[in-house]
């Protein structure tokens, strides 16, 4: 008698756009290269294009709008609900672009997973194309770490990185390190 395969992590992904990332996590678990079920997608902005992307691979998609929210904390309770109703074994976020409270992270601490464009520690926050640039950084990249409160400081997971050419502009910098996001996240 053949044992029951294991069942597969449950995810949640949180998002706030065009879910570039999010596509590559469904392909990634679609061909058995990532071992994860997708339960839901979840954005804090309506009519996104990853809300689209969720929808045509059948998976369950919901939108909390964090603006008809005064209080961040308010959201976050809204959020953590919803992502509870699926009891995920890991909360990823793909372009989430909200910054979110303390509360709400250490209630998914070592399960929540973000993605950076930046080789951090170096350049933790917004902009960071930008600063590798002004810097006349040799490299660049990404880096997958663990959520925890304080910002971008979390522990890395993997990291990839682009070399940055003499020429290089904000958008074609932008361009290869979304190409190496596909491939590690």
């Amino acid at each position: 008698m053949e044992a029951e395969p294991a069942p597969l992590p449950k995810a949640v992904v949180l998002i706030s756009g065009n879910g570039s990332n999010l596509q590559a996590i469904i392909d990634a678990s679609s061909s058995g290269e990532l071992p994860l079920d997708i339960c839901a997608v979840i954005s804090n902005v309506p009519d996104v294009k990853g809300l689209e992307r969720a929808a045509d691979a059948e998976i369950k998609t919901h939108v909390i709008e964090h603006k008809k929210y005064p209080q961040r904390e308010l959201f976050d309770v809204q959020l953590i609900r919803q992502i509870n109703e699926y009891q995920p074994d890991i909360v990823i976020l793909a372009g989430f672009m909200r910054i979110l409270s303390k509360d709400f992270v250490n209630q998914y601490l070592g399960k929540l997973v973000n993605i950076h464009p930046s080789l951090l520690p170096l350049y933790p926050g917004l902009n960071t194309h930008k600063r590798a640039l002004e810097n006349q950084d040799a490299e660049h990249g990404v880096t997958v770490h663990y959520v925890v409160p304080e910002l971008d400081a979390g522990p890395n997971i993997i990291q990839a990185k682009v070399d940055v050419s003499a020429t290089e502009t904000q958008e074609s910098l932008a361009k290869k390190v979304q190409e190496q996001e596909h491939i590690i996240y």
